[in-house]
């Protein structure tokens, strides 16, 4: 339409039956459009839903270890997150110290240490393991090119994986 004093754009407004809206007040001279806005308020609230659904919602699991965790429970712990991971969620990994078991903080950092080894096919170190009061943990995120799958993890190459690292360290 061209330049118009605010009059003329309010009653060219008002002969159309539309709403005079401000798009943009820093520019010289200010920009305004004629629109419906209740029209405009619907389609913009529209486009906030569709990208809010399209937006990827991050889960985090955690997996929990004590100090002392045997060997077992360690490899099917491993197992659990690399499901995890392989299906797209966050795993934050800590070992809790209950008691006087905060004396063994090296024992826990080997430990969280060796599920870092595990976990690096799989997905990325975020955070260094940190201590936090009586929690040590470590946070990984999937990697890029892992295939989404619900189904979990092929096993076999896991146990082949956990039961080279523990012979290796069985024959040290």
């Amino acid at each position: 339409m061209g330049v118009l004093s605010r009059e003329d754009a309010i009653e060219t407004a008002r002969q159309s039956g539309l709403d005079l809206v401000e798009i943009s007040p820093t520019a010289s001279p200010p920009v305004c459009r004629l629109v419906d806005y209740s029209k405009f308020r619907f389609e913009w609230k529209k486009r906030q839903r569709e990208n809010k659904a399209k937006t990827q919602k991050v889960v985090m699991k955690e997996i929990r270890f004590g100090p002392n965790t045997d060997e077992h429970d360690f490899n099917f712990k491993a197992k659990h997150a690399i499901g995890f991971l392989e299906g797209g969620s966050k795993v934050k990994a800590y070992v809790h110290f209950a008691g006087r078991s905060i004396l063994f903080k090296d024992r826990g950092r080997e430990l969280l240490q060796r599920f870092t080894e595990i976990l690096e096919d799989y997905g990325s170190l975020e955070s260094e393991p940190l201590l936090e009061g009586k929690r040590m943990s470590v946070i990984f995120i999937p990697k890029k090119g892992l295939n989404k799958s619900k189904k979990g993890t092929p096993i076999r190459s896991v146990n082949q994986k956990l039961n080279e690292e523990t012979h290796a360290e069985s024959k040290d």
